[in-house]
């Protein structure tokens, strides 16, 4: 992996995590009013767990293999 790739992906990294933090104060203020649409929210937890997945994996993408 070049300096660049793993700039670009570090880059990835930090915007997907603000957009995971996002997406925690998104699903508070919908579930704090009382008619949220459930469909809505399902699909707002549904993206915050695909993030959560894309961040595991470029956070493992990051770390070398180091053999034991």
């Amino acid at each position: 992996m070049t300096p660049l790739d793993r700039e670009q992906l570090t880059a990835k990294l930090a915007e997907l995590e603000v957009e995971h933090r996002d997406l925690d104060d998104v699903i508070l203020s919908v579930t704090q009013r009382g008619d949220f649409d459930q469909l809505k929210l399902s699909r707002l937890k549904r993206r915050k767990l695909a993030l959560k997945d894309q961040i595991t994996n470029l956070r493992n993408s990051l770390i070398p293999d180091i053999i034991a």
